[in-house]
């Protein structure tokens, strides 16, 4: 890349760059460590936390939908139905309005030792004034559940008898939500969620059920000015969407003139104005709707990958398609392959990227800088993204308090795509994705840093690559891969720890780690 492209791009990155759990087996236990308290709430980006509102608001200068609500046919689970969350989604959308109603139900299993009292439900959408409008919420046989309460994106209510152990329940809601429209800011994380002039982005949309922790409680952290802060249990997924009075896309997800695309986390089938989804065993289902995007494809093994790209942007989609297969198919290689039949890769109008199971966002910053090289950030960031399928979607971790073990290792994975796909720019990728911030700071810290995102940033990822690099050297190759292909398969789909993590390292390593580990972390 020609310097003076480095100074420009230097200077947007320089806050572009990303800051970026199941039902348990008898034989092994949950990878969990000591819940500690959660910090006072922190607004997104200026929004404070609403209360739900029971009335339907008036609109400002939005249009009611044109089309009243009613239900898609419903999906229907195998027999052998698993004792893991299911979620089945029905929601309209009013792409023009901004405007989505959403009809859920939630079965959830008892699958601890202990009895539960009550009942806790992440509402994201909560955190932004007059975005969520509860219009119901009751239990499958229809009886409403009115002494509910909600406080900081959570929303919570004690159950009528205990849940004992293997029992199940199912309460069924549904909302309104008024999409909103978020300014990019540096200084706090990205917000994928909401819409702008050229998408409209569905990301911890609907409510959900956190883990429980035997003796502690519901693992339900506040969001934070940056990082994520959901901790995600794997779920089963139904979801059926409608757009609104617009034709729907061809099943294939090839680009038709005038229609909508989608993109998602698992394949579609249509069936006239319906888009049904089946998404089982994954931590989350997102999705993102545009009348512009051009869709590109490719396949690696069983996967196909669909990438999403605005017009003018065609070079640098087919490039994040490329990073992505490439990435997908090293890391296939490397670890358990990848057991979905679909990645989306999506261009979005906000900045840095964003991982979801099945689903990541790119910046369309790093589309617009793309020049056409390996040693560029769309190319690094995609590696990231695809990276964090193995580490957030696969094996799964509490992201707000110990968020390195996804993004740590997602940064240090760039290092491999590069060091195995494009070596050519391995240097480029040290100084300026590594050496050029000079991170500093402990990298088991949460994502409630008081410095700020910068210190966040650099600490986490940044300084956590510097660590898995230093193990490296010092355990040398052969033993720090079968780390960490240990590490993933004796941790996929479960919420991991930094003790599990260090545990599985000792197993597979003599000499004495602490004066390493002591420079990088904090409480070990």
């Amino acid at each position: 890349m020609r310097i003076s492209s480095w100074l420009l791009l230097s200077t947007f990155v320089s806050f572009l760059l990303l800051p970026a759990c199941t039902a348990q087996d008898s034989s092994l236990p949950l990878l969990a460590a000591s819940v500690t308290s959660v910090p006072s709430p922190h607004p997104l980006n200026g929004f404070t936390q609403t209360p739900v509102q029971e009335q339907n608001p008036t609109p400002g200068n939005a249009t009611e939908p044109a089309s009243t609500f009613t239900p898609s046919p419903t999906l229907v689970l195998p027999a052998d139905v698993s004792p893991r969350t299911l979620y089945r989604l029905t929601a309209v959308l009013d792409y023009d309005a901004h405007f989505l109603l959403v009809d859920e139900q939630i079965r959830y299993t008892n699958n601890l030792q202990q009895t539960i009292s009550d009942l806790r439900l992440m509402v994201d959408p909560l955190y932004y004034p007059g975005v969520f409008t509860l219009k119901s919420l009751s239990w499958a046989d229809g009886q409403p559940i009115n002494d509910y309460t909600t406080e900081s994106g959570q929303l919570a209510f004690p159950l009528p008898e205990p849940l004992l152990p293997g029992e199940s329940m199912e309460l069924a809601l549904n909302y309104e939500l008024r999409l909103p429209s978020p300014v990019p800011s540096a200084e706090v994380r990205p917000i994928p969620f909401g819409y702008t002039s050229r998408q409209a982005n569905f990301v911890d949309w609907y409510p959900t059920v956190p883990p429980y922790i035997p003796g502690t409680g519901w693992l339900a952290h506040q969001a934070g000015f940056f990082g994520e802060h959901q901790v995600y249990e794997l779920a089963d997924f139904e979801v059926s969407i409608k757009l609104d009075g617009s034709p729907p896309a061809p099943a294939s997800g090839d680009q038709a003139t005038g229609s909508f695309q989608i993109a998602a986390s698992a394949p579609v089938r249509v069936e006239g104005e319906w888009h049904h989804y089946q998404h089982l065993a994954a931590r989350n289902f997102a999705w993102s709707a545009s009348r512009d995007y051009q869709v590109f494809s490719a396949t690696v093994g069983d996967t196909t990958i669909l990438s999403y790209a605005f017009p003018f942007h065609s070079d640098a989609g087919e490039a994040a398609l490329q990073a992505t297969a490439e990435t997908l198919e090293m890391l296939n290689e490397m670890y358990e392959p990848y057991p979905r039949p679909l990645l989306s890769v999506v261009e979005a109008d906000f900045l840095d990227g964003m991982e979801y199971d099945g689903i990541y966002f790119l910046s369309n910053g790093f589309y617009n800088l793309f020049q056409g090289q390996p040693g560029e950030y769309l190319i690094t960031i995609a590696a990231h993204e695809t990276a964090h399928q193995w580490f957030y979607g696969m094996v799964g971790n509490d992201q707000a308090l110990e968020p390195w073990l996804d993004e740590a290792l997602c940064t240090y994975h760039e290092r491999i795509y590069y060091e195995k796909v494009h070596p050519e720019a391995l240097d480029w990728w040290w100084a300026y994705r590594i050496n050029y911030y000079n991170p500093q700071g402990w990298v088991d810290g949460s994502i409630y840093n008081p410095q700020g995102y910068r210190a966040y940033r650099d600490a986490v990822y940044l300084n956590g690559a510097l660590f898995l690099e230093n193990l490296r050297q010092q355990i040398g190759d052969q033993a720090f891969f079968a780390f960490l292909t240990d590490y993933v398969t004796r941790s996929k789909d479960r919420i991991s720890t930094a003790d599990s993590f260090f545990s599985i390292l000792s197993e597979h390593t003599d000499p004495d780690l602490y004066p390493l580990v002591s420079q990088f972390f904090q409480f070990r």
